[in-house]
């Protein structure tokens, strides 16, 4: 998934909320293109003119679709944020030891953040000066806790090794997950699986205790 897309003239889809846009875009590209400014210059340093611009429209034109760019920032992180949330509801992650639902979020999470780059890109590099980031940056934490609550379940159970700290575990896990952004591109050869399950291979051989040999 690119940064950005030019909207060339495809018939109009219809939207999210169930209107038809104007012909030549829709609200789905016109986000795609807004995200993919935003984290080129930065959602402050992004005027609507700067979008007006990119995308070769009017500003009336934006104005159709949506009430300015804190709407599309909201639509940008709520994108993100609800695929990881859902990742927290998959069967896989709520069901079985800690150890494995921990394991199985971590991948989905990685698959999430391949499948939505340039939104969790966003998401990860918000700052909290809008009511919106604020709001984003509260459901994070959330999203964070979830994380935290199972890395100490795992430790509750035995499953992680007693030498290793819950608090910095938890932190390391998505630190590392989250630095994704600064280097993975889309590529015909490192597929999101793939990537999730060297992440995921990488972290839990270490973490999980050992089983005695016999």
């Amino acid at each position: 998934m690119g940064n950005a897309m030019m909207i060339g003239m495809a018939p109009p889809r219809t939207r999210s909320t169930g209107q038809v846009g104007r012909p030549g875009y829709d609200l789905d590209s016109l986000l795609a293109v807004a995200v993919g400014v935003f984290n080129q210059r930065g959602y402050d340093g992004t005027s609507m003119e700067h979008l007006s611009a990119r995308l070769g429209i009017s500003k009336s034109s934006i104005y159709h679709h949506v009430s300015g760019k804190e709407e599309l920032l909201r639509l940008a992180v709520d994108r993100a944020l609800d695929a990881l949330f859902a990742a927290t509801e998959a069967p896989d992650t709520t069901t079985g030891p800690a150890i494995d639902r921990l394991e199985s979020l971590v991948k989905r999470s990685v698959q999430v953040l391949v499948e939505e780059l340039p939104y969790v890109t966003l998401l990860l590099r918000i700052r909290g000066n809008t009511a919106v980031e604020r709001r984003a940056l509260a459901r994070r934490r959330e999203f964070d806790q979830i994380v935290g609550n199972l890395v100490q379940e795992a430790c509750d159970e035995g499953s992680i090794r007693p030498d290793v700290d819950p608090g910095l575990t938890s932190r390391l896990i998505f630190g590392t997950v989250n630095s994704l952004i600064e280097w993975y591109r889309p590529s015909r050869t490192l597929s999101g699986e793939a990537v999730a399950e060297a992440v995921a291979t990488m972290m839990f051989d270490g973490l999980r205790t050992r089983t005695p040999s016999h």
